[in-house]
């Protein structure tokens, strides 16, 4: 929810300073209206692209990382015992 938010925020923020230009009148004109929709249209498209990226690349990091962590467990076992100190025998 928060990225969620963040992204909605970022959005307003961008077309808002993109597109109005008059703040004299209480509703938009026209053309601040469809520079609006046009920029949250694109921002949108945009999102739902890097989206479908993202879920197509999670299963791939997620093995590679479960990979990651198996090798850096090491192999499974005891370990191996300590070599026998020099001296006399």
């Amino acid at each position: 929810l928060r990225d969620f938010l963040l992204v909605y925020n970022r959005m307003t923020e961008l077309c808002f300073r993109h597109c109005v230009c008059n703040l004299n009148y209480r509703l938009l004109p026209g053309r601040e209206e469809s520079c609006l929709d046009s920029c949250a249209a694109r921002l949108v498209r945009a999102n739902h692209r890097l989206m479908g990226a993202y879920v197509g690349l999670v299963p791939a990091l997620l093995q590679r990382r479960a990979a990651e962590h198996g090798a850096a467990a090491g192999p499974s076992g005891p370990p191996a015992s300590p070599e026998p100190a020099p001296g006399p025998a």
